[in-house]
Formats: structure tokens, sequence, C-alpha cells
């Protein structure tokens, strides 16, 4: 029975691991062990932070919404109050482009709000 050698498959393992390395400092980007153990973690950041930056950027609509909603003399909770009271189904995303891209546009939303409330 022939001698199986494993070097092509462990060369090919091996350079995968220090492809997804490139860029990184040091020892990590070239010595197998460490850039195994350093891409690993790179994934655990990764995977992790995907969902972070969904959280990251509903913060920032938020704040673009709150600033433009108490130009308009609202607090940022009365004005989400309002717009469901008004039936308006907007996500924050889609306001907060509104409120810094198309001032009058929001201004309309904002009088609508306002109807609703009072």
């Amino acid at each position: 029975m022939a001698r199986v050698k494993r070097g092509v498959v462990s060369h090919a393992r091996h350079k995968k691991v220090l492809k997804l390395a490139k860029g990184f400092y040091g020892r990590r980007k070239n010595t197998i062990r460490t850039a195994k153990a350093a891409v690993d973690k790179a994934g655990q950041y990764a995977y992790r932070d995907r969902k972070v930056n969904k959280r990251n950027f509903r913060a920032l609509w938020i704040q673009r919404i709150n600033a433009a909603a108490r130009l308009e003399g609202f607090t940022y909770s009365q004005f989400i109050h309002g717009l469901n009271l008004a039936g308006i189904d907007m996500d924050r995303k889609v306001l907060s482009d509104v409120a810094m891209h198309d001032l009058n546009g929001f201004k309309a939303i904002a009088d609508k709000v306002r109807s609703a409330l009072a």
C-alpha cells in the first residue's frame, strides 16, 4: 500500500489561513500557529460586530431624528408617539435621511404629527 503524504493538503490549508491573515502585524501574518489563532479571533470579532453595527446605526438614526424633532419643538419620544397616532409608518433609517437631506419634507411630517397630537 502506498504511503500517504499530506504535504499538499497541509500546504493548501496553511495558505488559506495565511491569506486571511494578510495585513496583520508581526508574526501573526506569517507564522501558521499565531496566524490561525489571529484569524479565528478576527472571525469572532467580525461576527459579533455585525450585530453591534446594527445597534450603532439605529442609535445614530435616533440622534438625527431627535435633533430634527427638537427644531420642530418635539422631543424624540413625543415625535415617535405622534407618528404612531398619525398613522405614519416610516422606519428610523428613512426618517433620519429625510431629517438630514429634506428639511421641508421633515417639516411636513412634523406638521402631521403636531395635528395628530393636538
